[in-house]
């Protein structure tokens, strides 16, 4: 008699506790662990409404302001409970006389850029970073993207840097990039990041590298040089040159190319946090559990 009364009791316990959560249930823990975190610049969770400036904790609040529209908040989202809905043509963007601790750059000098996202699935997305493609031939400095179908990065983790801001020689574009050997889900909640140490770029899914064997990458064969095509190694991508200090806006959800602003991540971003310092493997697996 006992038992059935117990199990009753348990049973009744459990629907009240599903019964009071209204709102999407996520882990409290991760976002203070982010906060506490060595070399944290700015984190994002992406809680406030639609028409508002989205504030960091960090070194600064670094408020990002819609342009060309506002972003709806939806209530779902790992790490606040919410997240913004990128994919109308609205972005996020602050100021480069703006960016202060942001501006993270230097020969030796690390950079992380993790972030949490709902992939559609559909074309390149830009989620964040100093990254300008047109003006004054660029002024490129670290961005994370999902999926860059030149040079080998389709559907995959690209983690990109730049020294001078400008393409990479002799191609039109920049090729310097790492790009994780896994893909990301489409319309799955996935954590992804990319790191840098001054000398590596390193692509990550839910705190996994894995890396890729040397191959030949697409739209490189028939420049000077390169009449075969170039082979390299995506992820690890070996790049000493450094980050250059380029004068890029901040922005998330889009990049400035020279039709106009373009690379459109359509999907959701629940939380993007950047750092002055190459996490390690186990802290990023730790914070993407």
């Amino acid at each position: 008699m006992k038992t059935k009364q117990n199990l009753f009791l348990f049973a009744l316990i459990g629907y009240l506790v599903v019964l009071g959560h209204k709102q999407p249930v996520y882990t409290q823990d991760k976002p203070e662990l982010l906060k506490s975190s060595k070399g944290l610049v700015a984190f994002w969770d992406f809680k406030e409404e639609a028409g508002q400036t989205r504030q960091a904790w960090g070194k600064g609040t670094f408020p990002l302001a819609e342009i060309d529209g506002t972003i709806p908040r939806l209530n779902e989202g790992p790490l606040s409970g919410y997240s913004a809905q990128f994919g109308s043509g609205a972005y996020l963007s602050l100021p480069s006389a703006q960016i202060g601790a942001l501006n993270i750059y230097g020969p030796k000098q690390g950079v992380t850029v993790l972030a949490w996202v709902k992939w559609t699935g559909e074309q390149t997305g830009f989620v964040g970073g100093l990254w300008n493609e047109y003006q004054d031939g660029g002024k490129r400095q670290y961005g994370l993207f999902v999926s860059l179908p030149h040079y080998n990065g389709k559907n995959q983790v690209c983690g990109h840097i730049s020294r001078t801001g400008k393409p990479t020689p002799p191609f039109p574009y920049s090729i310097d990039y790492s790009a994780s050997k896994q893909e990301v889900p489409a319309n799955q909640w996935v954590c992804i990041a990319f790191t840098y140490d001054g000398r590596y770029m390193k692509s990550y899914v839910n705190g996994v590298f894995e890396a890729r064997k040397p191959e030949l990458i697409e739209h490189t064969k028939g420049f000077e040089g390169y009449p075969n095509g170039l082979i390299q190694s995506k992820n690890p991508y070996y790049f000493p040159d450094g980050m250059g200090n380029n004068g890029s806006d901040f922005t998330v959800g889009a990049v400035l190319l020279k039709r106009g602003m373009g690379n459109f991540f359509k999907g959701q971003i629940g939380g993007l946090a950047i750092f002055d310092r190459a996490l390690r493997t186990k802290e990023l697996q730790r914070l993407a559990r």
